[in-house]
């Protein structure tokens, strides 16, 4: 419920429309004499969130300042992920110099994973006030503030295939450097790139972050004020009830939707950022508050099942890649095998591959679906809409595990384990996190940032204890257990998709009332 409806706003469209509007549900048409700010005049397609009038809202921004947001974002997830996992080739050259064994080397891995996980609280809530945020938690949330809701697919898959790909990358160019000019010289690349990056941020990235008044706000400004100040003003105009007037005595209404778009929101496209959104410092009446509230907020949503549910699915699809990683010069260094790190490197091209694969199918076939059942739902949209998506992409998760673990442990054609094995892989760590995360975001758009904090957690502490014990389980017992067994907790974690597919609405209306959506 992204359209900030006043009290009496909502009730007469649920009566309209006999449905019940709750957080997540999205009005996506005209309904009697409510007319919404949509693409275009030409488009009947309602924008959610509802744009302000405002020239320097995000949401009205033009296509340049949109994209050089998403461009640094972007490469900021890349960047900053690029360096923990190109670990892996390099295993051999790190057991020389510190003269080890490799599972204690793979620790380097986990250890990194996990203090990952837990920067996010660090840097989410040290850097909440400034323009840019700790890599994990800023794109998802410049997603949610910068594009419409039937965009996000696409862009949070995006989003997943940049970040999983500076995953797939590193070992691609650290696995050559590590072999021919030594691995110390990977992390000076590391280091150019970051300061690189962080320039792009410092000059190309605004605050996206804007108060959008909520309900409760309104309510409170019309008992306080006679008068609402500029920026409620903008929040109150949003939404507003058009005059029905009868054109013909049989009663027919006047067809306003396609002159009201321009006249609402003139700057729709054609929006930049102000000087302010481009200061280090972003003013807060209530910092201590806020910081409070944003360390407690990541814990407070384990309680809540759709963020529960996402955080599971992208945990886990994500340690089926990180397995590929953890296992690749243990199983292409040995013999039959005997590849140099420079061969195992290179093929995480085929993860990558897959990863693109996933970009240009899930985020599309995602928004494509939802829309659909939206029109079949007479322009109620809901966030479960986007669940059928995950069905392929389970499917093909369930191949590529299948082939690692017994092409590994039988020893089979390296191309048959590559080619096909880590290209699915590939797919569906592409896609199975950006459809579960999508749709927690949906759900609860007010605190995407803390959706991913939590997921990010989530997915680091497994990632941590899988690369804890993977080593030594393979070492006793082979591939096929450690695999396969992730691969059944993969799968059944998204199948709990088919109950919130039908409960789902319902887990929505238990957290109605939650300050979450007030935040």
């Amino acid at each position: 419920m992204e359209m900030n409806y006043d009290e009496n706003t909502l009730h007469q469209l649920e009566q309209e429309l006999n449905v019940q509007i709750l957080p997540g549900t999205e009005v996506m048409v005209d309904v009697g004499s409510h007319h919404f700010v949509k693409s275009s005049a030409q488009s009947d397609r309602v924008l959610v969130p509802q744009p302000s009038d405002d020239p320097h809202d995000p949401l009205n921004w033009n296509k340049f300042w949109k994209l050089s947001t998403m461009t640094c974002a972007t490469a900021v997830s890349f960047c900053q992920g690029m360096g923990p996992l190109a670990l892996a080739p390099m295993f051999p050259q790190l057991i020389e110099a510190f003269d080890s064994n490799l599972t204690d080397v793979v620790q380097f891995t986990g250890i990194a994973i996990l203090v990952l996980g837990f920067s996010n609280f660090i840097w989410y809530v040290s850097l909440i006030s400034l323009p840019f945020q700790e890599q994990f938690t800023i794109q998802p949330s410049v997603i949610a503030d910068v594009m419409f809701l039937h965009e996000r697919g696409a862009y949070n898959t995006l989003y997943f295939v940049f970040y999983f790909g500076s995953l797939m990358v590193g070992p691609i160019i650290a696995g050559p450097m590590a072999q021919y000019s030594g691995w110390r010289n990977f992390w000076w690349l590391n280091t150019a790139i970051i300061g690189t990056t962080f320039l792009m941020v410092l000059f190309g990235f605004p605050e996206t972050k804007w108060h959008r008044v909520h309900p409760d706000e309104l309510h409170d400004t019309g008992l306080n004020s006679s008068e609402p100040s500029s920026k409620e003003r903008v929040a109150i105009d949003t939404i507003e009830r058009v005059d029905v007037e009868k054109s013909s005595p049989s009663g027919e209404m006047v067809q306003l939707s396609q002159t009201t778009t321009s006249a609402r929101d003139p700057y729709l496209g054609k929006g930049t950022p102000s000087k302010q959104q481009f200061k280090f410092y972003q003013p807060n009446a209530h910092p201590f508050k806020s910081i409070a509230m944003d360390l407690w907020t990541p814990w407070k949503l384990f309680a809540f099942p759709i963020v529960e549910f996402a955080s599971f699915v992208v945990s886990w699809s994500a340690s089926s890649f990180l397995t590929l990683n953890l296992t690749q010069s243990q199983a292409f260094g040995a013999p039959p095998y005997n590849f140099s790190s420079e061969k195992i490197g290179f093929f995480n091209f085929a993860i990558l591959v897959g990863a693109l694969i996933g970009l240009v199918t899930a985020g599309p076939l995602s928004d494509w679906i939802s829309m659909r059942l939206t029109r079949k739902n007479k322009g109620i949209r809901e966030p479960e809409m986007r669940l059928p998506t995950m069905i392929p992409y389970v499917i093909i998760m369930i191949i590529g595990n299948f082939i690692v673990a017994f092409g590994y442990q039988q020893a089979w054609n390296w191309k048959t384990i590559v080619i096909i094995g880590f290209t699915c892989a590939g797919i569906q760590v592409a896609a199975l996190p950006a459809i579960a995360s999508t749709y927690a975001v949906d759900s609860y758009k007010p605190v995407s940032g803390s959706i991913f904090v939590s997921i990010t957690v989530n997915k680091n502490v497994w990632g941590y204890g899988f690369s804890k014990f993977i080593t030594p389980w393979i070492i006793a017992k082979g591939y096929v257990p450690p695999i396969m067994t992730n691969m059944s907790l993969i799968t059944l974690w998204c199948l709990f998709g088919i109950v919130f597919w039908f409960c789902g609405k319902r887990f929505r209306y238990w957290s109605r009332g939650s300050k979450v959506h007030r935040m």
